[in-house]
């Protein structure tokens, strides 16, 4: 590898055992095994870095996600089974790659404090929602069009971001797949859509 993707490495490395605010550029470099100055030379920040190795290991975990959930699912299943699937594998990685989902929130954190990370946070969370709002449509990504497909996506990150908090802190009390679906079954009631089985449908302000 060359030095940018020795940095790469070195930085994913540091988000696993340091987390975001105390992997330093001295950290990192070590991880690479390259000067700490290749930092600036091939990324200009420390954050600029750390951004892009986050977003790589992101990228990383939607491919095997979407891989695991095709496998999992067999041939003809409907929306709610698939969309179960979707949920059952994203809670699994809570767990399996728990520095990765740790390293959001340290992100959104620290982009409190600093405007370069906050754009590149806000960047990400962009490709983010269009990427969730194409995979819960099955379409290709560079094909979605519209507010429908955009406010899909931005629900979608947020059940996503809500989730993980729960599943972090109180795992023991935090919903499983069935659940989710369950309770946007509900919501959707609530607004005046199909109730969910069993329960009368909303009565009229």
């Amino acid at each position: 590898m060359g030095n940018r993707e020795d940095l790469l490495a070195g930085a994913l490395a540091c988000l696993k055992t340091k987390g975001w605010a105390r992997a330093t550029v001295r950290d990192i470099a070590a991880a690479a095994g390259v000067n700490h100055a290749a930092i600036g030379y091939h990324f200009g920040s420390r954050e600029a870095l750390l951004i892009e190795a986050f977003t790589q290991a992101m990228d990383a975990w939607g491919a095997e996600t979407e891989a695991a959930v095709q496998a999992a699912t067999a041939a003809g299943a409907g929306p709610r089974e698939r969309y179960e699937a979707f949920w059952r594998q994203v809670i699994a990685s809570y767990a399996a790659n728990r520095w990765l989902w740790l390293a959001t929130i340290e992100a959104a954190v620290q982009a409190e404090h600093s405007p370069k990370v906050r754009e590149l946070m806000a960047a990400s969370m962009r490709q983010g929602r269009s990427g969730l709002a194409a995979g819960l449509l099955g379409v290709a990504e560079d094909t979605l069009d519209g507010p429908a497909e955009r406010a899909l996506g931005s629900v979608q990150l947020a059940l996503m971001s809500g989730l993980l908090v729960q599943w972090l802190i109180d795992p023991g009390h935090a919903p499983a797949e069935r659940d989710i679906a369950d309770g946007l079954l509900g919501l959707a009631g609530l607004l005046g859509g199909a109730p969910l089985p069993g329960n009368p449908p909303p009565s009229a302000a």
